[in-house]
């Protein structure tokens, strides 16, 4: 047996072994797609690994990656991890309903994480309610990161103010850093008009282009946005009309398998996942019913890590 056979024979077991299935779509040989997320209110890291964007499945039983110690509420809602310029992993989340900061950490595998920092980028606004569902978008051309989030400054946009929701009016704010350590002042990265959270930002092109949850709740909209911007800080553009349907959606994130936009969702009220489907970012296909996720999976991002990362991770 010459060795190109044996290395399929091996590959094909490995798959069998961590239950893969050869997709008509999957990703190019050599990746994988991995999804980060957390599960009841906010226990850890957990990770899902696919290889067509379609189906999902947990890695590791569906046990916890990292433990959260962060912050006062030490919980880890909303976990972001990118691949940075560095070539580390870095990760991003909501330590608490109600602080004034996110919480970070960085890891080179996935497997061993620095010690768990908690960055207070509100603690200079006094009337700030929360920090929520902190991501990282990667600028090539500066070398810098953005971390941004959606925060209540009570008094702020008294126009969308609604005594719903315990009173919340989001908008969307950032910092950027070169290395995690040093941080840029907080600033107001997107007003839309609108109550706002949930943001997800990624490189389309010569432009970015933004996922978002319209929050509104009088009247009720709970659905997800795009908001288009020629630089990473923007300025965003007016939001589009909704992408998503009659349930009511938050914590996107996005991927392109063959030329297909997928956006992936928390269906927070029916306790499920779902997924829209787009080949020009304008007219959107429900493929809720095409996908498969872990049992009580919530609110994460979608990365990709090579052939050989995955399987130390399994």
């Amino acid at each position: 047996m010459n060795m190109r056979k044996l290395l399929c024979l091996i590959l094909i077991s490995l798959s069998a072994c961590a239950g893969l299935q050869k997709q008509p779509q999957q990703r190019a040989e050599g990746e994988v797609y991995l999804f980060s997320y957390f599960k009841g209110n906010g226990d850890g890291l957990h990770l899902a690994y696919s290889l067509d964007g379609y189906n999902w499945q947990a890695l590791k039983q569906d046990s916890i990656f990292v433990k959260p110690t962060a912050g006062n509420d030490k919980l880890m809602r909303d976990p972001c991890i990118i691949r940075g310029g560095d070539g580390r992993f870095h990760m991003v989340w909501t330590v608490s309903w109600n602080e004034k900061g996110i919480g970070y950490a960085s890891s080179p595998d996935l497997l061993h994480w620095s010690e768990q920092q908690f960055i207070p980028v509100m603690a200079h606004e006094p009337e700030a309610r929360n920090t929520w569902a902190p991501e990282i978008t990667y600028d090539a051309r500066t070398k810098e990161y953005m971390i941004y989030w959606a925060s209540t400054v009570t008094g702020l946009y008294p126009e969308t103010q609604s005594t719903a929701d315990n009173g919340y009016n989001h908008r969307m704010y950032y910092t950027t850093t070169r290395d995690f350590a040093r941080f840029s002042d907080t600033k107001l990265l997107y007003e839309p008009g609108f109550n706002v959270i949930d943001a997800t930002i990624v490189p389309e092109g010569d432009r970015y282009v933004m996922f978002l949850k319209d929050e509104t709740r009088e009247p009720a909209a709970k659905n997800l946005r795009i908001a288009y911007a020629d630089h990473l800080t923007g300025p965003y553009s007016p939001a589009s009309p909704a992408i998503t349907g009659k349930y009511w959606a938050e914590g996107p994130t996005t991927l392109k398998v063959n030329d297909k936009w997928l956006v992936y969702f928390d269906k927070y009220t029916e306790h499920s996942m779902g997924a829209v489907q787009s080949e020009n970012l304008k007219d959107w296909e429900d493929i809720s019913a095409q996908i498969s996720f872990p049992k009580g999976m919530r609110h994460g991002t979608i990365f990709t890590v090579t052939r050989a990362e995955f399987e130390k991770l399994q």
